[in-house]
């Protein structure tokens, strides 16, 4: 396996093959200047973290002008190796082994870069499984398209299966958003949504004495049992107390006390509707705003009593004269403008009438030129960023706009939930994003006073530091809670030890409060890790700090599955069969995440969840899985180990 990078999902994504898959590495780094600082993954993996150490140590003692050399391993196995390059070129990708390599995974934060070094490996190694980190999702759909098709013209040989795994667009952004919306909001479940799959789980409080709790289609995962405790660790996987994955039910009958993660829905769905009407209405609203906001409500009102005013003066008309109604609007409108012959010869009652219309013409002017301005300042000002409006409250505040923010700010425009943005780049790539979803901003450096106070978060619902900056984003949490000290908060945490210190240190803090850390590499990878295994990963649900992996695997040549009952092929801690897809294996959709082509229905669902415990699992038979990153390697890993 050959991993290319230059931030920590590289580190982290290595550590995963190696650690979690047994596989032989080759990791593809910038110099030990411009190298990222590598993410701490928890005590119960220091096998993996110790990996990633004697790695540095060893780039580290070599000559500065090594660049490109390869460190050898630790360990003597020869399971690892690194390489320090600036970018990956064709020699580059030649001396990782990218001809003689199962799969490469190119994940550097520039799509420009990864396309580019994908087009040569793919020249290379015809045969080799590509995975890309890719933003831009419209172009990664075209770049796989094209991937594929020059492998498949390059061999000519490639059966189905081969052509479907070689390869695979994926994007953290896009596989971390849905946890951390969820987790920013009380009540929503925790979702893994791959366009057309759905999967819903809800995190439940403990049950009363005496009282029995839902399990729901089943029971995911059993919360740790100090998260209620100021000590606690939110699931260090080293501690005693932390989360159970997938526990068979005499676990969840034991554990009293301890909330659950429950798989309370399950259904298929075409592409998010909502996404695509958010997106024409903020369209909509860039060119041409909703009428009521081109007024004020005083100015309205103003209006309202003017086309009275002309109606009663039309109607008086009509019975001093005894006129027509349609001649005596024209009449009054002509009197209103002051461009009617004065009424010298009329009736008394018809000169009062001329009379006040005038006035009422007086009155229309400044009124007139005061709805003209309100409308060109509003079109003026309808690119510009909003201000949080007076009297918000329940909201969700939204710190930071890159890539990872833009992403979760779409999804919760999406859940409907208002959301307040706070960024301190006014250039930052979702400044775009929130313009068109009409979203307020508060510009400004969030460790700056005021500028928080100014997004509301006194009355804010929850807050959601997502900058790459763990510092930052623990400043600006400590910041809001010294505002409102009972605030829910989710944070964006790099490392596992430093995110469990800072948890702890909070909980003891605010024991009321609710606290969540996430990273977004330790949401991500085990999608990534799994599309370089050739198996297709749905995607992930975050259980405290460690992830429930969702994927879709044939049962033909796997031990474990084939030929055993579902009862029989679960195993607690590791791997459950969720759903069968019931379609002929010449019918199947290769990929369950298929996006339909716009304008076209998505295709019924064929997969059954209500599986019964004795139906035996055929060789043929494809399957939805939910487990651990563990139970995944050992389940559909190239190198299984005896169970």
């Amino acid at each position: 396996m050959v991993v290319c990078g230059d931030d920590g999902l590289a580190h982290r994504l290595a550590a995963e093959l190696r650690g979690v898959y047994g596989e032989q590495v080759t990791l593809v780094v910038p110099p030990s200047g411009r190298r990222v600082r590598q993410p701490v993954v928890g005590r119960a993996r220091a096998a993996s973290a110790a990996l990633l150490d004697r790695m540095v140590s060893a780039a580290v003692s070599r000559a500065a002008g090594t660049n490109g050399t390869a460190a050898p391993g630790g360990d003597g196995t020869g399971n690892e190796r690194m390489l320090e390059v600036t970018e990956p070129t064709e020699a580059v990708l030649a001396d990782a082994g990218v001809e003689r390599a199962a799969a490469l995974a190119l994940v550097y934060d520039d799509d420009e870069t990864n396309i580019r070094a994908a087009l040569t490996a793919r020249r290379l190694n015809p045969r080799l499984r590509l995975v890309l980190r890719l933003y831009n999702r419209r172009l990664g759909q075209h770049i796989e398209d094209l991937l594929d098709q020059a492998a498949a013209l390059a061999t000519g040989d490639m059966s189905a299966a081969e052509l479907d795994a070689s390869t695979t667009v994926l994007s953290d952004a896009d596989t971390a958003a849905p946890a951390l919306a969820a987790t920013a909001v009380v009540g929503t479940s925790k979702v893994v949504q791959t366009d057309g799959l759905l999967l819903r789980a809800v995190e439940r409080t403990p049950p009363a004495p005496g009282q029995v709790a839902d399990p729901g289609l089943c029971t995911l995962a059993l919360l740790s049992a100090t998260s209620s405790d100021p000590a606690g660790a939110d699931g260090s996987e080293s501690s005693e107390g932390g989360p159970r994955l997938l526990p068979d039910e005499n676990e969840v009958a034991a554990a009293t006390g301890r909330g659950t993660v429950v798989l309370e829905q399950v259904s298929y769905t075409g592409p998010p509707q909502s996404a695509g009407r958010a997106g024409r209405r903020g369209r909509a609203v860039s060119f041409l705003p909703p009428f009521a906001s081109l007024f004020s409500r005083r100015l309205r009102w103003s209006l309202a009593g003017l086309v009275a005013a002309v109606v009663a003066l039309t109607v008086a008309l009509t019975v001093v004269t005894g006129e027509h109604p349609l001649h005596a609007t024209y009449e009054t409108l002509l009197d209103l403008l002051s461009i009617n012959d004065p009424a010298l010869d009329e009736t008394p009652g018809r000169q009062i009438l001329q009379l006040l219309a005038g006035l009422l013409g007086l009155l229309l002017l400044p009124v007139l030129l005061a709805a003209v301005l309100e409308a060109l300042g509003t079109f003026r000002s309808v690119s510009s960023l909003r201000k949080p409006p007076r009297g918000l409250a329940g909201h969700v505040v939204l710190l930071g706009l890159g890539k990872i923010g833009t992403r979760v700010l779409t999804r919760l425009k999406e859940l409907d939930i208002p959301v307040v943005c706070v960024e301190s780049d006014d250039d930052a790539r979702g400044m775009a994003t929130a313009r068109r979803l009409r979203v307020p901003v508060v510009l400004g450096d969030v460790t700056e006073e005021g500028v928080l106070e100014a997004a509301k978060i006194h009355r804010a619902h929850s807050f959601l530091a997502l900058t790459s900056v763990d510092t930052t984003n623990l400043e600006a949490v400590l910041y809001a809670r010294s505002v409102r000290p009972d605030l829910r908060v989710v944070l964006r945490l790099y490392d596992d030890d430093f995110a469990t210190a800072v948890y702890r240190t909070l909980r003891a803090a605010h024991p009321a409060a609710l606290t969540r850390s996430r990273s977004v590499t330790h949401l991500a990878a085990p999608a990534f890790a799994g599309a370089m295994m050739g198996r297709q990963v749905l995607g992930a649900i975050p259980v405290e700090r460690r992830v429930l992996v969702f994927a879709a695997v044939v049962v033909r040549g796997i031990p474990q599955l084939e030929g055993k009952t579902v009862a029989d092929a679960f195993r607690a801690g590791y791997w459950r069969v969720l759903a069968l897809d019931a379609v002929a294996p010449e019918d199947r959709r290769p990929d369950l995440a298929t996006v339909p082509p716009p304008g076209t229905s998505p295709p019924a669902s064929a997969l059954i969840w209500d599986l019964p415990p004795t139906y035996v699992l055929r060789a043929e038979d494809r399957v939805v899985l939910a487990a651990t990153r563990q139970g995944l390697a050992l389940l559909t890993g190239r190198h299984r180990r005896t169970q």
